[in-house]
């Protein structure tokens, strides 16, 4: 039989195939081979009546994330807070490089605008963000059409309330939630498991919450990439391994001096280009030292 993974707990894999769920394991030569299966993978399995089921095969991956364990995701709805915690375009950049290197379409979407106000600042962001590609929604019944016919990841910041917005948008979940922590800031994490839920025509899953995100991207190339108005610039430089930070006839330092790219996103690049840099040079020291 073939199904797709719509829930991983305790060493138990939950398989739907043509409308039932069905309990699994994974055999032992996952193990051998370095594989595990993942919620959203698609699976060859074996179930008999009333016992449980073996997976035996897992199907090629279009992607995956490693935090949140999670794959074959169509897009991402970025939940980013107005207030408590405050809106952060930093944070936003990690998660949407981190998306568009796996290929994940991001959806941004800001909640707690009841706390602000007024939300003239953050419409003028939004319209920056779509200006690059970007979907920027900012009420619940816009979010909503997004859904059907997708495979949607929630994800967030901890204490932005991506449970809280589940639960307005599909209240049978009842998932946990938990008030902001007014000493640090921010919520505690309340989301222990990763599943699949059916919601307005497609599947969303409800992830654990970040105080800080890493992204799997080592180079500036790839960060380049990542930067959807970067990418388009960077084609025009004169080297092509310009890190578009202090090289000649850079069209990109141009594009940002003509305001064609957004000078705070730019800054950004910069961070991450040098975070980068920083990690790959700590690795060196730590190779050598051994």
């Amino acid at each position: 039989m073939q199904g797709r993974i719509i829930k991983s707990l305790a060493g138990f894999y939950y398989v739907e195939s043509e409308g039932k769920v069905y309990q699994t394991r994974a055999r032992g030569n996952f193990r051998k081979k370095g594989q595990k299966p993942y919620v959203g993978d698609f699976v060859d399995f074996t179930a008999a009546d009333n016992s449980e089921g073996y997976i035996l095969a897992i199907h090629d991956r279009k992607n995956e994330l490693v935090r949140p364990p999670i794959v074959n995701i169509d897009q991402a709805i970025v939940i980013m807070s107005a207030k408590e915690p405050d809106f952060n375009s930093n944070l936003l950049d990690r998660f949407l490089i981190l998306l568009e290197h796996k290929k994940i379409k991001p959806i941004i979407y800001i909640s707690k605008m009841d706390l602000l106000e007024s939300s003239k600042e953050l419409k003028m962001i939004g319209q920056r963000y779509q200006e690059i590609g970007y979907s920027f929604v900012m009420d619940r019944d816009s979010l909503l059409p997004y859904l059907t016919d997708k495979i949607t990841v929630f994800m967030g910041q901890t204490g932005v309330g991506k449970s809280t917005l589940l639960n307005k948008i599909a209240p049978d979940l009842a998932l946990e939630t938990a008030a902001i922590s007014e000493s640090l800031g921010r919520g505690r994490h309340t989301t222990r498991a990763v599943s699949f839920y059916n919601l307005h025509g497609g599947k969303i899953a409800d992830t654990p919450g970040f105080s800080n995100l890493d992204y799997d991207i080592t180079n500036a190339e790839d960060l380049s990439e990542a930067f959807p108005e970067i990418r388009y610039y960077s084609h025009q430089c004169k080297f092509r391994s310009c890190t578009h930070r202090h090289e000649p006839q850079c069209a990109v330092m141009v594009a940002v001096e003509a305001g064609h790219i957004w000078k705070s996103r730019y800054d950004n690049f910069l961070q991450f280009l040098s975070e980068i840099e920083n990690r790959r040079e700590t690795f060196k020291k730590v190779i050598k030292r051994k």
